[in-house]
């Protein structure tokens, strides 16, 4: 009876060890499958975090094929300085959640904010930056005039700005305080100077004294904007002063890619006023604006303008080398039209043409309100210009006269600098300093697109060194773009250089 008894209790053992094995596996289970469960939604949220951002993106990326498209179209309705109707809340994917739908906005930093907190919608025109590879194309510049145009950029030292000449120029002779192919075979790694244009900005870290730091400055997403990594001491990276004033560096002011268009506004050529066929350069202008005009306009290349008591004339003179070629241009002319050995009279409008060039037109302000004291018909005549001195008759010939003309030859011009958009000390460095034309050339507005009247600010001095610069955009812009969705929380940027 006894050994039943024992044995009885013997089974209740074994059975609640069992159930207790049971609960236990029960509870692992359980937690693996909570486990599993969490580390599924987890990754779900990535995944889905990951998509959206993919989403951002491509949204971003979005706002590059709007401006190609801008761009290419020519649409004269659309202000590429600032246009909030064009550029911001840009609807890209619409949806019924708010979460799907997708927009964009192309930003710019607004360069009259000493704060760097303010943006824009629209490009930033490449032509508003001073281009290093224009630097050099003027062969008779002082070498001490190029480095005091460099020296108007802040922190620019001589040292760095005879380095940069150096690194430009084609030869192997170093400037006063610059550095040549010699200095930089003893770095570790060895290398050459470039002795030619840049080709990226970039470039300039390889030249000798220039650091990230003057480059970029603060800015260290190069968004233009002062961020609050960009305003906290040492606390974060980039090092900064913590003064709430963003430092751009030098890649505010600077670029090598900045040209313009040479054309008219309807795709065809312009007149080059300095082309070395005075024959064909009369005919052009006959042909669009009468016998007068353009006898006016090549009396001046051949005589020049008459220069007011005490003053110089407002074209400047070509070499004697070039005014030899030239000479040596319109024989040939003589001797294609009329043949033969011995040099031919080749006249328009009573000009004798044969005698060639003088006088070379530096921008079409040189003839605005100025008379030429030429020979016509084998008679001293007073010719006055067609275009007068007088502010409000400008405002209806001047557009129709600088879509007309150029003073260069082919389809783009490089390195002129934007006046409507520029900072300060680029128009001083691209001007030899003349603060007085740079104050008064900048316009008091920059989100309104500049129109006829701005040139009244202007003495006709300034307007000349003025308008050697577009005053729109040029043909090279930059793009910065975001996803412009509050709901989105995910951080994305674009951009790029069109």
């Amino acid at each position: 009876m006894q050994r039943k008894h024992e044995q009885h209790e013997r089974r209740l053992v074994r059975r609640g060890s069992v159930l207790l094995a049971v609960l236990v596996i029960v509870a692992m289970l359980s937690l693996g499958a909570y486990t599993f469960s969490e580390i599924m939604v987890t990754e779900a949220e990535g995944t889905a975090m990951f998509g959206r951002a993919v989403q951002a993106r491509l949204f971003a990326d979005s706002a590059i094929d709007l401006v190609l498209a801008v761009l290419a179209t020519g649409a004269t309705d659309v202000d590429l300085y600032h246009d909030p109707e064009q550029f911001q809340h840009y609807l890209v994917r619409d949806s019924d959640r708010a979460r799907g739908r997708g927009y964009f906005a192309v930003v710019a930093p607004v360069e009259t904010d000493t704060s760097a907190q303010s943006i824009r919608f629209g490009l930033i025109d490449e032509s508003a930056k001073l281009n290093l590879n224009s630097l050099l194309s003027d062969s008779d510049a002082d070498p001490d005039e190029l480095r005091l145009r460099l020296m108007y950029l802040p922190n620019m030292t001589e040292e760095i700005a005879d380095a940069i000449l150096d690194w430009l120029d084609k030869d192997d002779e170093q400037r006063q305080f610059g550095a040549e192919s010699d200095y930089y075979l003893t770095l570790d790694p060895p290398y050459e100077a470039k002795n030619g244009p840049m080709e990226s900005l970039e470039e300039l870290l390889l030249v000798a004294g220039v650091t990230p730091e003057l480059l970029y400055g603060e800015d260290a997403n190069r968004n233009g904007l002062l961020d609050p990594n960009e305003d906290d001491g040492d606390l974060s990276p980039p090092d900064d002063n913590a003064d709430g004033i963003l430092d751009l560096g030098w890649s505010a002011y600077l670029t090598v890619y900045s040209r313009e268009s040479n054309l008219r506004a309807d795709g065809s050529e312009k007149i080059n006023l300095n082309t070395s066929d005075l024959a064909q350069l009369y005919d052009q202008i006959e042909t669009e604006f009468g016998e007068e005009t353009a006898k006016f306009v090549v009396a001046y290349r051949i005589y020049g303008a008459v220069a007011p008591e005490g003053q110089s004339q407002p074209g400047s003179e070509v070499s004697e080398q070039a005014e030899q070629q030239a000479r040596q241009a319109a024989e040939q002319l003589g001797r294609s039209l009329f043949g033969g050995g011995r040099q031919q009279q080749v006249s328009r409008g009573g000009l004798d043409l044969s005698q060639g060039a003088k006088e070379k037109i530096n921008s079409v302000f040189d003839l605005i309100g100025v008379e030429v004291q030429a020979e016509v018909n084998g008679q001293s005549t007073t010719l006055t210009s067609p275009w007068p001195d007088d502010p409000g008759q400008m405002q209806s010939y001047l557009p129709q006269l600088i879509d007309a003309f150029t003073t260069v030859a082919g389809p783009y011009r490089e390195g002129r600098i934007n006046v409507n958009q520029a900072r300060k000390e680029v128009f001083r460095a691209g001007h030899d300093g003349r603060a007085g034309a740079v104050d008064r050339g900048i316009p008091s507005h920059r989100i309104e697109r500049p129109t006829a009247d701005r040139y009244n600010r202007n003495t006709i001095d300034d307007r000349m060194a003025l308008h050697r610069r577009p005053d729109d955009f040029g043909a090279v812009a930059r793009t910065g773009s975001v996803p412009d969705d509050s709901r989105q929380r995910v951080s994305s940027s674009g951009g790029g250089l069109l």
